[in-house]
């Protein structure tokens, strides 16, 4: 899971309020905490009597912003739930329990945290965490439904094991999703993906000349996964293949592959199933005819390595792409980038062409930077500025979700 906490621009500056009830995930809420000091929230704590039976206070006031709060009867502040519910940019409760919710659609002033809650006009998320047969109570269910029509965000619990040793749903969400959902609140960040089956391609192939040496190129996968943690961040369902070992966003489920032809493999599978797929990768164009078993010795003298082209992945997706499916391209070039990017488009049957000249100064493999062309059949072309590798991943979905709402 990632811990970049650069990615959560909305959260700084934030005031935050932070309730926690009483249920054995409430151990969750020490690093949904952490995350959000560390991304320059101001974290207001309110824990429910409930909450002190699993975590202290101590933990949770070391932690956050302002000591744990738990009693209307406050010395300092008469009415603290006033000042706490007008005071906040938002209000988060993780986990939340099914008396909470319940307490919450009907409007009962039980203690602080509900009467923080009834006095906010704060965005509200509210994060679900209890035993699968409760979840799945009828009434549980039209209480949260009743929640999201009121507006407030739900974060759904994830399916996994539970406090009494068996699985199911009911399990609170990581902390990395809890924060990324108040985040996305925050920014005002739309679910435009949401549901989308997407397949990224992210790093270069690395072919083998021996068991020790390998043909590979420079790519980092840094543009790949930026563009998986974007797409999973707007709803999508992401699956990622890639050569390299790099921190994921939540969300991301990730296929681990070496070569151009394990890549294919693994892609071709992935196709059928997928309404996205942009391939970032930098797949190998050629690949020793015959590798070597063994290692080659030195004193062997030197070899011939023989060559021969690697599958072109992208264009046999292009051949197969039914109606509706978008397909994305990058290009690395070093010269004529756009004459060599329209090529490409046309001769691969693309939707979109995203294509970068390595050879200037920040753009490209290694860089945390990059500087695109966007090229699309019959729009004009569009090109970024040298932006960070994010901000390129937006600019590549948001052209994405521009297509298909053309095809789809």
């Amino acid at each position: 899971m990632t811990d970049d906490m650069s990615d959560l621009t909305a959260v700084h500056g934030k005031r935050i309020v932070l309730g926690v009830c009483g249920g054995i995930a409430a151990y969750k809420a020490v690093e949904v905490c952490r995350r959000l000091v560390d991304a320059g929230a101001h974290v207001v704590p309110v824990m429910t009597r409930g909450a002190e039976h699993f975590i202290g206070r101590t933990t949770l006031s070391a932690l956050a912003s302002e000591p744990v709060q738990t009693s209307l009867w406050d010395e300092e502040s008469p009415i603290p739930h006033t000042r706490l519910g007008q005071s906040a940019d938002l209000v988060v409760i993780a986990p939340a329990t099914a008396r909470l919710i319940g307490a919450l659609v009907a409007g009962l002033s039980t203690d602080l945290l509900t009467n923080v809650l009834l006095a906010t006009r704060a965005p509200v998320v509210v994060c679900p965490a209890m035993h699968t047969e409760m979840w799945e109570h009828p009434a549980v269910r039209h209480n949260v439904a009743t929640l999201r029509e009121r507006g407030v965000h739900i974060v759904d619990p994830e399916v996994g094991r539970l406090a009494g040793g068996d699985s199911g749903a009911g399990r609170l969400a990581s902390p990395e999703s809890i924060v990324d959902a108040i985040d996305r609140v925050l920014s005002g960040r739309t679910l435009d993906l949401a549901g989308v089956r997407v397949v990224v391609t992210a790093g270069g192939t690395r072919e083998p000349i021996d068991a020790v040496r390998v043909i590979a190129n420079r790519s980092t996968g840094k543009q790949g996964y930026a563009v998986a943690a974007e797409a999973a961040r707007r709803g999508a369902r992401v699956t990622l293949v890639s050569t390299v070992e790099r921190p994921v966003q939540a969300g991301v489920d990730v296929v681990r592959v070496e070569t151009a032809d394990e890549m294919k493999r693994v892609v071709d599978g992935l196709f059928e199933g997928a309404d996205v797929v942009v391939m970032t990768a930098a797949v190998a164009d050629f690949r020793p005819v015959a590798p070597v078993a063994g290692k080659i010795k030195k004193s062997d003298g030197i070899p011939e390595i023989r060559l021969e082209p690697t599958p072109d992945i992208l264009a046999g997706l292009g051949a197969r792409k039914r109606r509706g499916q978008i397909l994305v391209g990058f290009a690395a070039e070093t010269a004529d980038l756009e004459s060599n990017a329209v090529d490409k488009l046309s001769r691969k049957n693309l939707d979109l062409m995203v294509a970068n000249d390595v050879g200037r100064a920040g753009v490209g493999f290694g860089h945390d930077t990059n500087a695109v062309t966007l090229l699309s059949p019959g729009r004009e072309v569009e090109s970024s500025p040298l932006i960070d590798k994010r901000d390129i991943a937006r600019l590549v979905l948001d052209r994405v979700v521009a297509l298909r709402g053309e095809t789809v």
